[in-house]
Order: C-alpha cells, then structure tokens, then sequence
C-alpha cells in the first residue's frame, strides 16, 4: 500500500495591515506565487501556467538577445521586484534596465525600469491593462508591452508627454516593432513557436 502523498501547505496572506515593501521582504518568507505590493496590501496570485511561462521565457530571450548583442544593459526574467515606492512593488514578467541607470539594480530593481512586459493570464486582464499600466505611466517607464495569448496579440505603449499612447499592435504573424529598442520587431508567432 502507498503512503499518503505529504505536500506543504499552501503560503497564506499575511493577517491585513499596511506593508512597507522593505518589511514585506524582511518578514516574509520566499514564495513562488507572485507577491506583489500595492499601496501597502499584500497581492499573492496563483502560478502561472505553463503555457503563460513559455511565452513569458520567449519574450525574455527575444529582448535578451537584442539587449545583449548591442550592450544596451540588462533583461530580467519573473520573478524579481521592481519597487517603485515603499509601498508600491510588483513583479513583471519581463523588465529592461539600461546601462544608464544600472544603479537600480540591486537586491531587486528599486526605481524605473526603462522597458516591463506583461503576459496577461487568467484572471490577469484588470489589473495588467488597467491598474499596472496606470501605476507604469505614473512612474514613468518609458514603454510598456501587453501580451494577450488569448488573441495572438502584442501591444506596445510609448510613454510621450507623461501619458502612454499606443505605438504598435500586431496579432498572430504581424511584427510589432519597440519604440525604445531600434531594430527590436517581434510577432506573436515568433513567441509560440
């Protein structure tokens, strides 16, 4: 007869109080589900699925080696903790800093990434296109590309005159080119290969 399979349990939220984003890593443990801080409430969502990784690792490889060949500065890869404020930090998918500012990039990333990407997944859509591209544009990041795998679709938006205005959309084969990376064209087929 077999034993019982034994899991460990599931992390539960932290008991409801405002966080700052240096208690939040002090106190709490490492987790695998994304954590992320918006004005100073814990935000744990389930794992992503396979599906959502794989584009999100495409995406990464395809920036990666477009940043890399021409020294431009660094790409990282979820999860890592872009913390824009002491009580604002999430973790995007995929984040692009320059060399010119390779200060931020410490422990985690603390300030204004020049590039992030979101994959958005089930359950994902509001705060993706809505609250994390406000909270973007807010602070200042000077693109922002959303990912709808659902719709074959990748948007890019260009932050000009402090505002996001929509610079390229393609769905399935149609390239999208970046505004902020000269010579960086991806499609959607590209990622699902």
């Amino acid at each position: 007869m077999l034993a019982p399979m034994q899991t460990a349990p599931l992390p539960r939220p932290p008991a409801r109080r405002l966080w700052t984003f240096d208690e939040m890593a002090a106190e709490l443990s490492e987790s695998n589900l994304p954590t992320e801080l918006w004005d100073g409430e814990i935000i744990m969502s389930p794992a992503p699925r396979p599906s959502h990784q794989m584009i999100v690792a495409r995406t990464w490889e395809t920036i990666n080696r477009h940043v890399k060949s021409r020294q431009l500065g660094q790409v990282f890869l979820s999860p890592v903790d872009v913390v824009f404020s002491g009580t604002k930090a999430v973790q995007p998918d995929v984040v692009f800093v320059a060399t010119a500012q390779a200060d931020i990039v410490q422990n985690c990333i603390r300030g204004v990434p020049d590039l992030l990407v979101e994959v958005i997944s089930e359950g994902s859509w509001r705060r993706d296109r809505v609250d994390k591209k406000a909270l973007f544009e807010q602070f200042g990041v000077a693109e922002y590309w959303i990912i709808e795998p659902d719709s074959r679709l990748i948007e890019v938006f260009a932050l000009r005159n402090g505002a996001y205005q929509l610079h390229a959309r393609g769905t399935g084969a149609t390239a999208v080119a970046s505004n902020l990376l000269p010579g960086l064209a991806v499609s959607f087929d590209e990622l699902e290969r």
